[in-house]
């Protein structure tokens, strides 16, 4: 049973990172465009063009979660990703209370902590990073970020 499951592990983790970049662009998409019910607070609304820190923060979650859904750049996508969640709970949602559930931050902690993980674990499969590499050959591509096929390969 592990070993299947850790054989899995490279698709579920690309679909995980492909779900989470898909809501967290969603997300930027409805509070800079209106669309899919628009930004929180605004009745179907957008945010304003320039307002600090919430049109900022839309457009890293459109962006960073696009890129992040395709696996393009994840690491760097998710880090940054990870650190406007972390500065949308500690600045907005803590000020409230001091639990998530209290202050209505649960979205933000585990946006957070989702990204932080893709940081360390990379985009596992369905990743455009991982395609870009197999054309150029593999090169520059960490081990970390192989799938475990391609990390037996390469030690057999």
């Amino acid at each position: 049973m592990t070993g299947r499951l850790t054989s899995a592990q490279p698709y579920v983790l690309g679909l995980f990172r492909a779900v989470v970049g898909l809501v967290f662009a969603c997300h930027g998409a409805a509070s800079l465009f209106g669309v899919l019910g628009g930004a929180a607070g605004t009745h179907g609304g957008t945010i304003p063009a320039g307002t600090w820190p919430g049109w900022y923060a839309a457009v890293i979650q459109l962006v960073g979660g696009a890129f992040v859904l395709l696996g393009l750049g994840t690491r760097a996508a998710a880090l940054v990703a990870s650190g406007s969640m972390a500065y949308a709970y500690f600045d907005v949602h803590q000020r409230a209370a001091l639990w998530p559930i209290q202050n209505g931050g649960e979205l933000p902690v585990l946006f957070c902590w989702a990204f932080l993980l893709l940081v360390f674990t990379g985009a596992g499969a369905f990743a455009v990073d991982g395609l870009l590499a197999r054309r150029s050959g593999g090169r520059g591509r960490p081990a970390t970020e192989q799938t475990a096929p391609e990390r037996a390969a390469a030690t057999a």
